[in-house]
């Protein structure tokens, strides 16, 4: 059986080809009522009309299409998180998303690149599965692009990333409140790191700190790589101390369950005894934590759908675009013991 044409649909609604035309591309405002576009849309769906994508393409320069080009961004678990805000609001605004993860291959980048621009998509969202400093290819520069949980190096485009100095502020605020003094901290990177997420959150958290007249001491800050171990080597060294913080604040929470481990060696009660506060909120490790962790989320739907909004406003001014970070809290917790 042959496919409908926008003829049959005319016919079929008793108006023009070229009303129909006017209807089924989007262009009917000011120029065809409300109820002859209502009749069009509905012959439409009675004979099954579908518009021709290839021709719309053609005539238009682009096509529905956002790509997403991302290194790993579809094996971890927050970059799922990314693709379905970025997915959601392209759907929403009559868009599909496109996805390739290059698996951190600059060969693979640059031909997904190429095969994107084959497509004339609408736009591309270039994807880091976590937040750093990166030098998007240079074959962005004829589409709409912007960055993700990610900045350009060379500010060419708009960044959207976490708002990593506003987390570290509030986590030290949390501390604060519940009146501890004696305060610690373990990075996911190496001392004077230019990762935004352990730059950005010691920032926020020692300025909160400092102006609290809580100055963080040497000897309460350590540096390791964001692993489970980390949290378990420093969390103890930090509690063998002969006066050991009151509450440690951790870069993720993969560190964080480090020292809950530790504490529980040591016989150190969390919250009680010794309150902490995470980063990341990871699904996969919320169970494993006991109390629930008090942490911060990462913003990944949020900036997937601001990623599409800023794509298809084809804006040529770059700019970089910070997204809260906010505090789930829970009960890892309490008010100090010991007095400042």
């Amino acid at each position: 059986m042959n496919q409908p044409t926008m003829n049959d649909v005319a016919a079929e609604a008793g108006v023009s080809q070229a009303t129909v035309s006017i209807v089924l591309n989007g262009s009917s405002a000011g120029r065809v009522s409300p109820q002859t576009s209502q009749r069009v849309f509905e012959a439409a769906k009675r004979l099954g009309y579908r518009t021709n994508v290839h021709a719309k393409v053609l005539r238009e320069g682009r096509s529905r299409m956002i790509g997403l080009i991302g290194d790993e961004v579809a094996s971890t678990e927050f970059a799922g998180q990314m693709i379905l805000g970025a997915q959601q609001e392209a759907w929403r605004r009559g868009h599909v998303l496109l996805t390739l993860d290059t698996v951190g291959d600059a060969g693979l980048e640059q031909a997904a690149l190429s095969m994107m621009q084959s497509y004339r998509v609408a736009g591309v969202i270039y994807a880091s599965m976590y937040h750093r400093i990166v030098t998007p290819p240079d074959g962005l520069e004829g589409v709409p692009a912007v960055c993700v949980n990610a900045q350009d190096a060379e500010g060419r485009l708009t960044s959207i990333f976490p708002d990593e100095v506003a987390g570290g502020r509030a986590a030290a605020e949390v501390l604060l409140k519940a009146g501890h003094r004696r305060i610690a901290m373990i990075n996911i990177a190496e001392e004077g790191s230019r990762l935004p997420a352990a730059s950005g959150r010691q920032k926020g958290f020692t300025e909160v700190l400092n102006d609290a007249g809580v100055a963080l001491e040497s000897r309460q800050l350590r540096f390791g790589t964001g692993g489970y171990e980390d949290g378990l080597r420093f969390g103890a060294e930090l509690l063998d101390q002969e006066e050991a913080p009151t509450a440690i604040f951790c870069g993720n929470d993969r560190t964080a369950l480090g020292v809950y481990h530790a504490a529980r060696m040591r016989n150190v009660a969390i919250p009680d005894d010794l309150s902490l506060v995470g980063f990341d909120d990871q699904s996969l490790l919320a169970p494993m934590f006991s109390p629930r962790l008090t942490t911060f989320e990462l913003p990944f739907v949020e900036m997937g759908r601001l990623a599409v909004t800023e794509v298809l406003k084809r804006r040529t001014v770059p700019k970089k675009l910070t997204v809260e970070c906010s505090l789930k809290e829970r009960h890892s917790v309490a008010s100090a013991k010991v007095p400042a």
